[in-house]
């Protein structure tokens, strides 16, 4: 099967052919994957952010879907040709031991779920079954872009009705939480990004009113007109660059709440005092969510409430032309971007 490797750090994928393991280990399930989201994670594992690499080479990808094509022992969850959502959250099922591939007679590593490559094994509590009439390409979504959006804003911070909320960073986890913060009335919406094309389209996804991130005085000038003294009751940081995390705790008032979502680039140094009083911050760690209790609703949402979710998909790509879509999740100007695995 076709796989995109990271081999080392911080350089190109590399796409090639890899073999599969010879068979199923308990709690495993092989799918063939038709669709990927791009999400930060994988930037970060690409650059080793978080120090030294020691799985290379290693596959990548932590949000799909795709068709069940065999269950190993002990699967009970997921059964043979289930159409499913590939995310990297627990949900019901066995943890199973994680896969090895091989690679021009290398071991190539992978996590409990991967999705830049055309079959996958993932552990079956990684999978999350859904009706066989649903889009493959917007139930990709699922995996990581949707749930952690919105249980960013429904687990995490848990918007109330006409809370007025703001918004840093709008990608793909942006929108999503932009989406999430208008289904439940929060007002006003405020999204900031350095480019204009985002904000644009962020107003689709119930954004008010939005601020160009060109100038950090001008942007506290503007956020201080649309909030007032108040200021916004919810701040959420989805980034993960340490001097927008820093401004974003900085432009929550003493009484509010500040989540981070993005995960840091760095160290960030913040003045805690308001902690001890009302000052809150919250730490998202994929919104809190449950897959195979939320992905349902979200399907039920999109189907009786008709709720396009496509919207979120600015661009698609070939898994051969990985590369080239990595480098434009990099530049910051697309929403989701989502590879087609296989037609």
């Amino acid at each position: 099967m076709k796989a995109a490797i990271l081999n080392e750090s911080s350089k190109p994928l590399i796409v090639s052919n890899v073999d599969l393991p010879e068979k199923l280990q308990f709690g495993q399930v092989l799918v063939k994957v038709y669709y990927s989201g791009i999400c930060g994670a994988q930037i970060n594992e690409i650059d080793a952010v978080k120090g030294p690499d020691k799985f290379l080479p290693h596959l990548l990808g932590h949000e799909g879907s795709g068709i069940v094509q065999d269950i190993g022992p002990g699967v009970t969850t997921i059964k043979k040709n289930d159409h499913v959502v590939l995310h990297w959250r627990k949900s019901s099922g066995i943890q199973s031991p994680t896969p090895i591939y091989n690679w021009n007679k290398k071991k190539v590593n992978a996590g409990w779920v991967t999705t830049f490559n055309e079959y996958a094994v993932i552990s079956e509590n990684r999978l999350t079954a859904i009706p066989k009439d649903f889009d493959l390409k917007i139930a990709a979504l699922f995996g990581c872009a949707i749930t952690s959006g919105y249980g960013a804003v429904n687990n995490d911070a848990k918007v109330k009705i006409g809370q007025s909320v703001l918004i840093y960073g709008m990608g793909g986890m942006g929108l999503s939480i932009a989406d999430a913060c208008s289904l439940v009335s929060a007002n006003p919406i405020v999204g900031i990004d350095l480019h204009q094309n985002k904000l644009e389209l962020s107003k689709q996804f119930g954004v008010t009113e939005t601020i160009i991130n060109d100038n950090n005085e001008q942007v506290k000038n503007k956020i201080h007109k649309i909030f007032g003294e108040k200021g916004p009751e919810v701040v959420f940081e989805t980034t993960g660059n340490s001097k927008l995390m820093e401004n974003a705790y900085e432009m929550t008032p003493n009484n509010g709440k500040t989540v981070f979502v993005g995960v840091p680039n760095d160290k960030i140094s913040i003045y805690s005092l308001p902690l001890a009083f009302d000052k809150k911050i919250e730490v998202s760690h994929g919104g809190d969510s449950i897959p195979d209790k939320e992905i349902p609703r979200y399907i039920n949402l999109s189907r009786d409430k008709g709720i396009d979710f496509s919207k979120f998909i600015t661009h698609e790509f070939n898994l051969d032309d990985i590369n080239e879509a990595l480098k434009l999740f990099r530049s910051g100007k697309a929403g989701r971007i989502i590879l087609k695995i296989n037609e």
